[in-house]
């Protein structure tokens, strides 16, 4: 199962790899230029379109190798990249709505708005706090469930730090504000959601040559309906990262491959399954990635 990370993992120089004619086809295709510096990405629109891209290289690389996935994960923003790979949507396409979806988040909201990770406490705690401190005022939701006891919150930044302080008092392992400007994977992104509809309306979207575990319930689909659905409402849905491996493990699934930015989930991955073999792009040449699977293959 090839893994999809979505945004956090971005750093400077990430795109050093990455052929110049794809950094020239965004620039084609949408008008930015990726800048690929720390300080780029501060900027949503730079942070999606390069890590998107980054994504996109590395899938070219794993073809090159004559590598294919059997299901493919993707978390939030790594849903499209996940497509890709599973043939329902193209390059090209996949990067014109990543840049509509970054540019309609950015605009939403452009500042004092977030999300924040809450680890120790379950989703049921942590919604008990949420419940406290949610207001018209200083909306914040509980979103994400990355395991267990790793639950992500969304809104304000306001609401979000009250929140983050009564995990505190509540006995909480660790609590951190997360790389996200915006305030994902709740209710605020309904907006973004209605323009990513019509923008997918347009576009032509083909069947799944593979497994793909959607965000917005955690479930294994090959029907195309429900890829879009997730590409068009994943903002608006929690990630149930937890339950999507919970389902891959019974897929049979006993190798998981992380593609660049990042390593988190793979990290993820060995906690909740100990016994996966799992690979990350990041620290790992193609190389010893073709050897390890092929190897794996044979095994």
């Amino acid at each position: 199962m090839w893994i999809f990370p979505g945004q956090g993992g971005q750093r400077s120089g990430m795109l050093s790899e990455v052929p110049p004619e794809m950094i020239q086809r965004v620039k084609k295709l949408t008008g930015v230029e990726l800048k690929d510096t720390a300080e780029a990405y501060q900027d949503s629109i730079q942070i999606q379109l390069g890590i998107l891209l980054l994504q996109l290289f590395d899938i070219r690389q794993l073809k090159a190798i004559q590598q294919k996935p059997d299901a493919v994960a993707g978390h939030s923003l790594g849903i499209f990249a996940a497509a890709v790979a599973a043939g329902v949507i193209s390059e090209d396409d996949a990067i014109k709505i990543v840049y509509v979806r970054s540019t309609e988040m950015q605009k939403s909201y452009p500042t004092g708005y977030g999300m924040g990770a809450i680890v120790g406490l379950t989703r049921k705690e942590v919604s008990t706090l949420v419940k406290k401190i949610n207001s018209d005022q200083q909306p914040v939701f509980t979103s994400n469930q990355n395991s267990e006891l790793q639950t992500v919150i969304s809104g304000s930044l306001i609401g979000i730090d009250k929140v983050l302080t009564l995990a505190k008092e509540t006995g909480a392992q660790k609590t951190v504000l997360l790389k996200v400007p915006v305030p994902s994977h709740s209710p605020l992104m309904q907006k973004v959601a209605n323009v990513l509809k019509q923008e997918l309306s347009k576009v032509e979207l083909h069947d799944l040559q593979c497994t793909y575990l959607a965000n917005y319930n955690g479930h294994a689909s090959k029907k195309v309906t429900e890829v879009k659905y997730d590409m068009i409402n994943n903002l608006v849905h929690p990630v149930y990262w937890d339950t999507m491996m919970d389902v891959a493990s019974e897929l049979g699934v006993d190798t998981t491959l992380e593609v660049q930015p990042g390593q988190t989930f793979t990290k993820l991955v060995k906690s909740k399954f100990p016994d996966f073999r799992t690979i990350t792009m990041k620290n790992m040449s193609l190389d010893d990635i073709e050897f390890l699977l092929k190897k794996w293959k044979r095994g």
